[in-house]
């Protein structure tokens, strides 16, 4: 999965922007036992070993309203992301997290965990004996989510956006793997949440999604054709996103070099340099990604074109059209 840390912040960003989803799908007993709409999120607060030991940072603290007149509960979230094949580890901390948020706020703690690579029983209560074997003097349960273990199949058609997503994580056969994702991508695409949200959603399925190796390129190569329209709006979104921040980032290259080359030119010529640059840029690098190469003579072709109007344009192109023949009809390019 790439850089653990950058995959776990996305984890918790989901599991927080979709907090009240993620207790109705996997723990709804609990998601009926308070206010959902009054969540406040305590997460990377600290909790010290007396006396002087280390400090534990928590990946996700929601302290929640119990709607039966109770004082405020605090449900900790432990993602787990590190202990791709184990419990142990986890297992071992977080009795230690449990009383640490017990003694610090004093209101009762549910302990959750989501494993992303540990499938156990799908959904359960899992119980720590502590010493594992003999008389324990300690008795720890806590629910957890074994994602590995869920079927794909059924989240995937459910009716919660937050389970829809998570279906990249769940079995499913390899075979199935890139129609489920494709398919979790058109249904979070049609969805009725905000662009951001389906954004969030998506980057999950991208980034967590287990694409054999073999099927990967394929996998991409169907996500960038909804470019074209034939698959809806939700990754021709995440498509034109990628591109904009290609020009704006040309834009800034040309601001600076505007700035650097001084007042003669001044910034409103290096903000229109950099915006031809990042287009020319963004239309090179979707023609080569759709149709394999970039033909000779087609740089220069691109650095002819002065109008950012007239390059937009050619943009789509680049990311609509089926063919390298039809592209050429569209745009007047010779080739």
């Amino acid at each position: 999965m790439g850089d653990t840390t950058d995959h776990d912040q996305l984890f918790k960003e989901v599991i927080r922007e979709f907090f009240p989803d993620f207790l109705r799908l996997f723990f709804p007993d609990q998601a009926a036992r308070f206010d959902l709409d009054r969540v406040t999120w305590l997460d990377k607060e600290l909790f010290a070993d007396p006396p002087d030991g280390p400090k534990h940072v928590l990946d996700l603290v929601a302290e929640l309203t119990d709607l039966g007149g109770v004082d405020s509960t605090l449900a900790l979230i432990h993602i787990e992301i590190e202990s791709a094949e184990s419990v142990t580890d986890i297992e071992r901390r977080l009795p230690d997290y449990y009383f640490y948020l017990r003694r610090a706020k004093r209101k009762t703690v549910l302990p959750v965990v989501v494993f992303l690579k540990v499938g156990l029983d799908g959904i359960g209560v899992r119980e720590i004996r502590d010493p594992a074997a003999g008389d324990p003097t300690l008795i720890f349960f806590y629910r957890y989510v074994g994602l590995p273990a869920l079927p794909a199949a059924e989240y995937l058609r459910g009716d919660n956006w937050l389970g829809v997503a998570l279906s990249a994580l769940m079995k499913a056969g390899n075979e199935q793997r890139v129609p489920f994702g494709i398919e979790a991508m058109r249904r979070l695409g049609e969805s009725p949440l905000t662009d951001g949200k389906k954004s969030l959603l998506g980057d999950c399925v991208e980034t967590y999604i287990d694409i054999p190796d073999a099927d990967s390129d394929r996998f991409q190569d169907i996500l960038e054709v909804n470019a074209t329209g034939r698959v809806p709006a939700m990754h021709k979104t995440r498509v034109q996103v990628a591109h904009e921040k290609g020009i704006e980032q040309g834009i800034e290259r040309g601001i600076e070099r505007g700035i650097v080359r001084g007042r003669e030119e001044g910034i409103e010529q290096g903000l229109e340099e950099g915006q031809l640059r990042g287009l020319r840029a963004a239309i090179t690098e979707l023609f080569e990604a759709r149709f394999g190469s970039v033909p000779a003579g087609f740089a220069d072709w691109i650095r002819s074109i002065p109008e950012p109007s007239s390059l937009r344009r050619i943009l789509i192109a680049a990311g609509t059209v089926a063919s390298v023949e039809e592209f050429q009809t569209s745009t007047g390019w010779a080739g």
